[in-house]
């Protein structure tokens, strides 16, 4: 139920994992999976929630209320988490996988080998990025420009 969410805060630097990617629906699964992983259990389920009370030593929640993406970070910052747009992306935001600066073209890589939605002067001009586990490439565009825009307010 926050997917969008989940996209943000990989945008912003965390790790953020998503249930569904994963195939875990169960309460009980998620409970687990987040203890066992130190995650922060983000939910619009007030059930689930109160069953992770905030504070204990096993699983911290937070229970979001809202359904709009901005609101949802507004309230992950209450609740004492920063949420600023990193400087250089980490995470991809599609698979929460870890990414590394593309290399130029000229130097290491055949123009063939890029995907043909990555601008020509990324890895040249402009500084790029590829995901290493699904292999999307990311660069500082007009879509960064609007979240840095939309995380301004928060």
């Amino acid at each position: 139920m926050c997917g969008k969410l989940a996209t943000y805060l990989r945008i912003c630097g965390y790790d953020a994992a998503y249930a569904l990617d994963r195939g875990i629906e169960a309460d009980d699964r998620l409970r687990e999976v987040a203890a066992a992983e130190d995650r922060v259990l983000l939910t619009r389920d007030r059930d689930l929630a109160d069953s992770a009370p905030r504070g204990d030593p096993a699983i911290d929640a937070v229970l979001l209320t809202e359904r709009d993406v901005v609101d949802q970070l507004r309230e992950f910052a209450a609740a004492g988490y920063p949420v600023e747009l990193a400087d250089e992306p980490t995470r991809c935001g599609s698979c929460n996988g870890p990414v590394e600066r593309s290399a130029s073209p000229e130097v290491d890589a055949s123009p063939a080998d890029r995907p043909e939605y990555v601008p020509d002067d990324v890895g040249t001009g402009r500084q790029g990025w590829r995901c290493t586990e699904c292999g999307q490439w990311f660069w500082k565009g007009g879509h960064w420009d609007d979240v840095a825009a939309r995380l301004d307010g928060i």
